[in-house]
């Protein structure tokens, strides 16, 4: 597939989950052509994730034109009993920092800035 390429074998820290969350918190009118690339996954499987988050009340969208605009509900609790406390927005927090600390993809847009910071800039 175009784009995509060859997958990773083995276990890794972030799941596919976390991982778009954080390409969405980076920019919310982001597509999903562009999370795919990013995350190394399928179109299809970022359309799965994202119906998985939303259904799960991570994340919300509005249509705008053509396009989704993407909401992160930044005070939801992650998911697993053993990660009760930290929030959405400390994982994507965590992310952010890790990113300008070492030149990652998550300060491309927002050097330094948070992840609400980011989700909220186009409501000013």
């Amino acid at each position: 597939m175009h784009g995509v390429p060859e997958s990773h074998t083995g276990w890794t820290f972030l799941t596919n989950h976390a991982r778009v969350l954080a390409a969405i918190a980076e920019d919310r009118t982001t597509r999903i052509r562009d999370i795919a690339a990013r995350c190394q996954l399928t179109e299809r499987a970022v359309q799965k994730i994202i119906s998985d988050l939303e259904e799960g009340g991570y994340l919300t969208h509005t249509r705008q034109g053509r396009s989704n605009e993407y909401q992160i509900e930044e005070g939801t609790l992650l998911r697993h009993p053993a990660d009760s406390g930290p929030t959405v927005a400390d994982l994507l927090a965590l992310l952010a920092r890790h990113d300008a600390e070492h030149g990652g993809a998550g300060n491309r847009q927002m050097r330094g800035a948070s992840p609400h910071a980011r989700a909220t800039e186009g409501d000013r």
